[in-house]
């Protein structure tokens, strides 16, 4: 059984007011709230348990070591890794890609080739340009078509010897469009030794992953855009490729042995996790997918797809509303404008005085924005606490905002 209210019951936050209104959320591919079961977990944390990990023989050292690692084995089944030491903590998405890049610099070479595409986050845009500064590598771009689909018989064309590194979201955060990662890899496998990155923070809150199947080098996420902690996040990469490849960062933790005349590194996932972590929002995250495992993977999916062809229907039976990527395949977002409003920034106020929180701008994705030649979108992303009836709030805002701004 599917409860929308019993899930809405454990997230203290939606019972708040914004602007004198019910607070009705719709920012979710920015971060989501947090249940109150992952936030009992963080406070125990500190409360309970607050020590370092994997340093100290005292309780609340092993105690809070045994909390961590359980949690990383939570990850590593949540996204069928073969291994819990494939699974790096991270601070997010973006440190988990600056990572990749950097301890690939030695893999590439002047006029060595990397392929991303027309619908990538600037963090998995800036990180490869940098390498290629670092190398002499080219920077190859899959386009999109009118619809925002992916191009990908320019993949084929770009494919070659020379490619080094594929790294692609599965799902655009600005658009919300659900890109074929399946075909993107068996094409690359087919036609090059590339490393595949797999950008996956607007896939991993919405549907199941599963990286063995999915058969990439690297996949990465964070954690608070699904119910857990800012400032925590998942590399998972293969155990040859991570075992092979150098440290990021030195540092505690990361060592076997150090002395002045030379240091080795500690084994897998050691190698990569320099310094204190985020213990109790590691520990957290664990929390973050009990919950989700606990609502359900389809359950969550099934019912944010429904609000999404929802609000896309209402949308459309406006007058003058633009939706970017309406014919393509999409999860979790909807980003639209007024025809003839200039500046999404002044829709987003008359919301947000409505108590409706939505993101506008350009969404870190300013190739995408300069495809479409528009400064920016109205996005409203969904997560499972969301209603229906938030949905026909955020259609009377939007007739307001018509109204007011035509």
């Amino acid at each position: 059984m599917f409860d929308i209210q019993e899930i809405r019951s454990q997230f203290t936050i939606l019972n708040r007011e914004v602007n004198g209104k019910p607070l009705v959320y719709l920012d979710n591919a920015a971060t989501s709230q947090k249940p109150d079961s992952v936030l009992k977990v963080w406070n125990d944390y500190y409360t309970e348990l607050n020590a370092n990990v994997h340093r100290g023989i005292h309780t609340l050292s092993q105690l809070a070591t045994e909390e961590m690692e359980l949690s990383r084995r939570k990850i590593q089944k949540f996204i069928n890794a073969k291994h819990d030491f494939e699974v790096i903590f991270t601070k997010g998405t973006t440190e988990g890609l600056n990572l990749i890049s950097y301890i690939l610099t030695q893999k590439l070479k002047k006029d060595d080739e990397i392929i991303i595409s027309y619908l990538e986050h600037h963090s998995n845009i800036v990180p490869w340009q940098l390498l290629c500064e670092r190398t002499g590598a080219k920077l190859r771009v899959i386009p999109i078509d009118e619809n925002g689909i992916l191009q990908l018989n320019y993949l084929d064309e770009f494919l070659s010897e020379k490619t080094k590194v594929v790294s692609v979201n599965q799902v655009s955060n600005a658009l919300g469009i659900v890109n074929p990662i399946e075909e993107i890899i068996a094409k690359t496998r087919k036609n090059s030794d590339a490393y595949i990155v797999i950008d996956g923070a607007q896939s991993a809150p919405h549907f199941e992953i599963d990286v063995q199947k999915m058969d990439c080098d690297f996949f990465v996420f964070s954690g608070h855009k699904m119910y857990a902690p800012m400032g925590t996040g998942i590399l998972y990469g293969k155990q040859e490729i991570l075992e092979e490849l150098p440290p990021f960062h030195g540092g505690g933790e990361m060592i076997a042995t150090c002395s002045f005349d030379g240091t080795t590194y500690a084994g897998l996932p050691f190698k990569y996790e320099a310094g204190t972590p985020n213990v109790g929002g590691n520990i957290a995250l664990g929390a973050a997918v009990d919950f989700i495992e606990k609502t359900g993977r389809q359950n969550i999916q099934n019912h944010e797809n429904a609000l999404l062809e929802y609000a896309q229907r209402k949308l459309l039976e406006l007058e003058n509303i633009k939706i970017y990527g309406e014919k393509a395949k999409r999860t979790g977002v909807v980003s639209f404008n007024l025809e003839g409003v200039g500046i999404s920034s002044d829709v987003g106020m008359i919301l947000d005085k409505m108590g409706i929180a939505v993101r506008t701008g350009h969404h870190c994705t300013q190739p995408i924005m300069s495809f479409f030649n528009i400064a920016g979108t109205v996005r409203a992303s969904f997560a499972v606490y969301n209603t229906f009836e938030e949905i026909d709030k955020l259609i009377e805002g939007v007739k307001k905002a018509q109204k007011m701004l035509s």
